[in-house]
């Protein structure tokens, strides 16, 4: 019986290996899909729960930030001629029904939500962090700001009652296993 060939495999980025040229640009490609999504998010939620609820400022402060974060990673995949996802019309409608649908659940559910993505994107940038290392300090300087900003959001949505949300651990995981299957897809297509 002969050996199993080994098939080639995607070269994806490792932990202590340096980032090349592919991996830099699909960290661009899913890092401006992500802060688009959230974009859209925040004006789901806006929709359903309007500028006079309690929380509507909160929300639309965090959502600023999100466009903010969105505008750089626009500008970077243009510097860079990097190729946005393809999938950009799913993340519109799925974020902004995310958004609506979590709100429309209730304040708490949407700060659940909120709470839920940062706290995998505080992850996912952190993983990109040790991923570059000292191989791209513009990205990385980018990636470090808005990690800061992202814990400030999941910080606020838990202190203004995230973990009181209905069945908040499993509205929590289910959305937090969705954002990471975003993140995969939108690394690849």
């Amino acid at each position: 019986m002969s050996a199993t060939k080994d098939f080639p495999r995607p070269d994806f980025p490792r932990p202590g290996r340096r980032t090349n040229v592919t991996d830099r640009a699909s960290m661009v490609r899913v890092d401006q899909a992500g802060e688009f999504g959230a974009v859209r998010i925040y004006a789901g939620q806006l929709a359903v729960m309007g500028d006079r609820h309690p929380y509507g400022r909160l929300i639309a402060g965090m959502a600023a930030q999100e466009e903010r974060h969105r505008a750089a990673f626009d500008a970077l995949i243009a510097k860079r001629g990097v190729r946005p996802t393809a999938i950009h019309p799913i993340w519109n409608v799925a974020g902004f029904a995310l958004g609506a649908v979590t709100a429309a659940m209730g304040p708490k559910a949407a700060m659940a939500c909120t709470a839920a993505i940062e706290t995998e994107i505080d992850l996912h940038y952190e993983e990109q962090l040790q991923q570059l290392g000292e191989d791209d300090p513009e990205l990385s300087a980018l990636i470090k700001d808005f990690q800061a900003e992202e814990v400030e959001h999941r910080d606020a949505a838990i202190a203004h009652g995230a973990e009181q949300a209905p069945a908040y651990p499993l509205l929590s995981g289910a959305i937090r296993l969705g954002c990471r299957a975003a993140i995969a897809l939108s690394k690849r297509i």
